[in-house]
This record gives C-alpha cells, structure tokens and sequence, in this order.
C-alpha cells in the first residue's frame, strides 16, 4: 500500500476508520482492480492487479497493462461522463485468459468524473467449463451416433434384402445386439460419471476392505481372463488395514481398471493385482492402501498419459470399440479417487506394460 498516492487517491478522510475498511476490502478481493486518472495513468492497484499483470503499475498509462479497443473506449466514455460500463476481452499470452471488466467514474467534490475504477474479473473457469460441456455433448451425440446409424441400417437390410434370407438375417441380428449393448455401456457410464460428480464433495463413510473387493473381482472376471488368454495373480503379502470408503465405487474401480489389463495385455501373459499398506504415501498425510494394477502389453506412448482420464480420450479408438470401450471408464476411476481422497499414477514402458497404482487414505492399524 505503500506506492498509493494519497493526495490523487483520496476518496475518503485519510487515517479514518472507514478509509481502512475500504483499502483492507480492496487489497484482499481476487479481482484485479485499478484506478485511473483523467490522463488514463494508473494512480492505484490492488495486490491482485499486480499479481495478474506483472508488478506495481502505478504512475505508468492504462494502455500498457490493457491494450483492447473496447475497454479504453469504455473507460473513454465513462471519464466523459457516460454511466458505467461493462465489457468483456480476451488477453491473448501462453495462456488465453477471459476478463469481465467494469469501469465506473469516481467523481470529485464537485461531481465530476476526474477518475475511474476498472475492476477486472478472471472468467476463464466459466469459458472453459463451457467449452467443457460444449465437447462433453459433441462427445456424447458422436458415439451415440454411429451404434444408432448402424442399426438403422440393419434395419433396412431386414427388412429389403435380407428378409427371406435366415443366415443373413441372425448375422445382422447378432450385429445389432453388439451395438445395442455398446449404448447401453455408454449410458450406464455416462450416469455413473454424473452421479459420482453430483457427490463429489461428499466423502464416502463406509468401511471397505479392499482385499476382499479385489479377490471377489478377480472371481468374476476369471472367465473373461480365460477367453483374452490371461492369467491372474493377487500379490497381497502384507497386513492391510480397511479404508474408508464406498464398496461399490472401489469395486468399479479395481473392475475398471483390471478388465483393462485383460483386454489390452498381450495374449499369453499375467495381470498381477499388488495391494501393499504404506505408513506415508507422497501427498497424503497419514498411511495409505495401494492397489496396483500390472499388465503386460504394448505400453502406453508417454505423450498420452496425462490425458487418459479425459473423458472420451482413447489412444486407439478403433481398438478400444472393438473391446467395448466407451471412453469415460477413467473419467469415472478418476473422480472416484477423487472422492475418496486418494490419488491415481500410471507408468507405462513401450513393449513391458502399464501399472495403474490407486493410493487410498487410510487409517493407521492401531485405530483399524
């Protein structure tokens, strides 16, 4: 608060009560705010101002920190006596940032406008959620699209060519029932996303013994191991202690991520799930649970990791069809360790494998 002029910025009786209120309310908002004189030079700005633009501004000409037509024809407008003015603009960097500004005149004694606030809020967050919703529904429309386009052809093929023809007829048949339940995986995930999202903030309670989840999955999916030429192996030497959280959303997690490795493994080889108890895992303050998932298949290409939790984000989109993949299976294993305060890494080597670990916050064994 130092570099502020007293004698240009005196709105209020300097060292009065209220003068502090104001100057404590304006330094502490998250919006970048400033103020100007008739001359567009900078008399004032706020802590957040000089965060967003790079250092103390004050004494230098507006049109140094904001360059955009609008908003100077505004601030134009309102110096001239125009009431205030709301504009928005886009700063243009290594990041495009999206400000709602509003300029609004600070009179003197005598009523003139002589000054001017221009407040800057970051509205970034709002365009990209929603760019975010905008892609989710082109998305969604898209793979909906080509299982509906797909029936509709066999439908007309039943009913034209293939009426009288019973060989044709069970092979159409048997294609539409593979894209009948491609939809209905889809729409099953497509609400498993949204309801682990509306309960994001909420944190599951229940107490969950994630080695019995893992050994009753790996039961169930030992017929699909079977058909992909797999083998599966439990690596659970240690004591492990029961975390906190949701049965039924772990065990679509550790399903999730252990028919994965089925799927994509090479043929012939092991898919060994490791559950190991941590007394400190990095970025969590107290013991953890760690269930890793190891594969042995082609790898995973490094550019592709960080985005593999993206929703509808494949690596192989012919393949992953193929396989039956909707694309939002990591979406939705993602927000549930979200929800359950854990954290999700994934390595991957070219020709060795994937191991996707998942780190679940846990009481120590004492207290369990």
């Amino acid at each position: 608060m130092e570099h502020i002029n007293r004698q240009q910025f005196a709105i209020l009786p300097a060292g009065s009560e209220a003068e502090s209120l104001y100057r404590t309310i304006v330094e502490n908002v998250r919006d970048a705010i400033f103020v100007i004189d008739d001359e567009r030079r900078i008399l004032f700005a706020n802590a957040a101002a000089a965060r967003q633009f790079g250092g103390d501004r004050t004494g230098l000409s507006f049109v140094r920190v904001v360059r955009n037509p609008a908003v100077l024809e505004a601030i134009e407008a309102v110096l001239s006596g125009a009431a205030t003015r709301k504009v928005q603009f886009v700063q243009e960097g290594q990041y495009r940032i999206f400000y709602d500004v509003t300029i609004a005149a600070i009179a003197d004694a005598a009523g003139n406008p002589t000054r001017a606030m221009v407040g800057l809020a970051d509205i970034s967050h709002i365009h990209e959620a929603e760019q975010m919703r905008s892609d989710f529904v082109a998305n969604v429309s898209h793979e909906l699209r080509s299982p509906l386009t797909s029936l509709a052809g066999f439908i007309e093929t039943l009913r034209g060519p293939a009426r009288d023809d019973p060989a044709a007829s069970e092979r159409f048949l048997s294609l539409m029932e593979t894209e009948a339940q491609r939809m209905v995986r889809l729409i099953q995930d497509l609400l498993s996303l949204s309801k682990v999202e509306a309960n994001q903030r909420i944190r599951p309670e229940d107490e969950v013994d994630v080695v019995s989840v893992v050994r009753r999955l790996l039961r169930t999916l030992a017929g699909l191991a079977e058909r992909e030429g797999k083998a599966l192996k439990l690596d659970a030497t240690t004591e492990v202690a029961p975390v906190t959280g949701s049965d039924d959303e772990l065990t679509q997690v550790f399903q999730n991520l252990i028919e994965n490795a089925i799927k994509y493994g090479r043929a012939d080889s092991t898919v060994t799930v490791r559950i190991d108890w941590l007394d400190k895992a990095m970025g969590m303050s107290g013991p953890a649970v760690s269930v890793t998932v190891i594969d042995q298949g082609e790898g995973i290409p490094r550019e592709h990791i960080p985005r593999l939790t993206e929703r509808f984000y494949r690596v192989d989109t012919h393949r992953s069809r193929d396989k039956g993949g909707t694309g939002l299976g990591l979406a939705i294993v993602k927000h549930i360790i979200g929800r359950h305060r854990g954290r999700l890494q994934i390595e991957s080597e070219a020709n060795i494998g994937s191991r996707f670990r998942v780190l679940l916050p846990a009481r120590p064994k004492a207290q369990a």
